[in-house]
């Protein structure tokens, strides 16, 4: 029972004037690089945060991209922080942005934008609308509906890159799909998502889109409650075992 989102809603939204206009200025508060890379995660060790950041770093090093014309965005939602192994996590993936800036930033030139916080859903339609690349890259994750989030809101050009390792690669079976935990795999998708002809991203996308609207939240509930009253009842005493 793959869990979906509203997207009908999400998509008014997304397509709002307003959410719009709004898409449009995040990409000048962010130099209105070539390529605006995002990703949106809680802050939790099974994300993947330090593996992405590691390959953005390595495709900057490398030349492989541009540290002026690119940008990632990376929203890191707070979680069980007061839990040790979180706050040790926060620090790495903070060193991690310390050194990418510290190594390939300029004036008015900044490679990774890192925002600890969330977002209001208008805001997010606006972020996801805004990006040109969506590194969803989890180590496991069970859905991820961030994924499908990004492909109800996105530009028709854009490109999602998604670990096969989480479950909504089930489904969006035309994302880059990718190994996060080889690092070298991961650059090379990320490039070949980002080299792709836009007429290839696009059929990818429109594939996404019908995928995600096959199976929104209301087909979802509504599957789910005729499994349940499709189901044998349970012999009496059964369920206390």
């Amino acid at each position: 029972m793959p869990i979906s989102i509203d997207v009908e809603e999400l998509r008014a939204l997304a397509t709002s004037p307003e959410t719009m206009q709004r898409a449009k200025e995040i990409r000048a508060e962010m130099g209105d690089p070539d390529v605006l890379m995002l990703g949106v995660d809680r802050l939790d060790y099974t994300k993947g945060i330090r593996h992405r950041l590691k390959a953005y770093g390595e495709l900057l090093t490398d030349e492989r991209l541009d540290p002026h014309k690119t940008r990632l965005v990376q929203i890191a939602t707070p979680s069980r922080e007061r839990l040790q192994a979180y706050r040790v996590l926060r620090g790495q993936i903070e060193q991690a942005v310390g050194r990418i800036n510290g190594d390939h930033a300029d004036f008015g030139d900044t490679p990774v934008i890192y925002m600890r916080r969330s977002f209001p859903k208008e805001e997010m339609a606006a972020i996801y609308a805004a990006a040109d690349i969506a590194l969803v890259t989890p180590l496991r994750d069970g859905m991820n509906l961030v994924a499908k989030e990004f492909v109800t809101c996105a530009r028709d050009d854009a490109a999602l890159v998604l670990s096969e390792f989480a479950g909504a690669a089930g489904e969006l079976k035309r994302a880059y799909l990718c190994n996060p935990h080889d690092v070298d795999r991961l650059k090379q998708t990320i490039t070949s998502a980002i080299d792709a002809p836009a007429d290839e991203r696009r059929k990818r996308m429109r594939s996404m889109r019908r995928a995600v609207s096959a199976n929104d939240v209301h087909h979802w509930a509504e599957a789910f409650l005729a499994s349940l009253q499709a189901a044998p009842e349970m012999p009496a005493g059964e369920g206390a075992r």
